[in-house]
């Protein structure tokens, strides 16, 4: 069965990552390349891993996290959707059976908080892992004197990390926050949509989902 090893070799995936990468830099926005994609697909594998789901599902979901931002080659807007359309053509190419890409291409097209729903495990465990990743590495602006507001935000998480518990069914984002770069509710301001995604996620794999910013519980 196809692994997300075998996808990471895969020549056509490298170079739609770092080209999509370029674009969005090109753009004004945060890092989106091989180090958030790798962060996302362990995290959610490491969700479904943690709540006892099946290991293949776990593998799923870490391929999903790894291509799911692959449509920002082409555009930003919708990439969820053209992202899911790339990688169906891909995993196909691969040898992966259909089932599994319907399951893969599905959370692809639903990770983003505009239109994306928990439509299985799989796509639950992708939102909760790529709305995670808030941290002051991904800026890649170097003059905070022209930071933007996601700019700022990011450039203020000093830690960010999920915390799977399976016995009290919880599924924590726990932030570290320098409020001297940026007050609290500036996360709320760009950020609230995605908590809400990440609650009805969390919800799907009949989780609470929990939000703790600088010791404190806010959700």
């Amino acid at each position: 069965m196809l692994t997300l090893a075998d996808v990471k070799k895969d020549p056509m995936v490298e170079a739609f990552i770092k080209k999509s990468n370029e674009h969005l830099g090109t753009l004004g926005y945060t890092e989106h390349g091989f180090r958030h994609l790798g962060l996302v697909a362990a995290i959610a594998k490491n969700i479904l891993d943690r709540l006892g789901h099946p290991e293949r599902e776990g593998e799923l979901a870490a391929i999903a996290g790894y291509l799911h931002d692959i449509g920002n080659a082409i555009n930003r807007q919708e990439h969820g959707l053209t992202g899911a359309l790339l990688a169906a053509q891909i995993l196909e190419r691969l040898g992966m059976d259909y089932e599994e890409i319907a399951i893969v291409i599905s959370a692809i097209g639903n990770h983003e908080e505009q239109y994306g729903q928990p439509v299985n495990n799989v796509a639950a465990a992708l939102i909760l892992a790529d709305k995670s990743d808030v941290h002051r590495s991904r800026v890649r602006n170097q003059d905070p004197a022209t930071y933007d507001i996601h700019d700022r935000v990011n450039s203020a998480v000093e830690h960010s990390f999920v915390w799977v518990n399976e016995q009290k069914r919880t599924i924590t984002l726990e932030l570290i926050i320098n409020t001297d770069i940026c007050p609290v509710m500036e996360y709320f301001e760009i950020f609230l949509s995605r908590m809400v995604l990440c609650r009805k996620a969390a919800e799907f794999l009949k989780c609470r989902f929990e939000l703790v910013i600088n010791g404190t519980k806010l959700l």
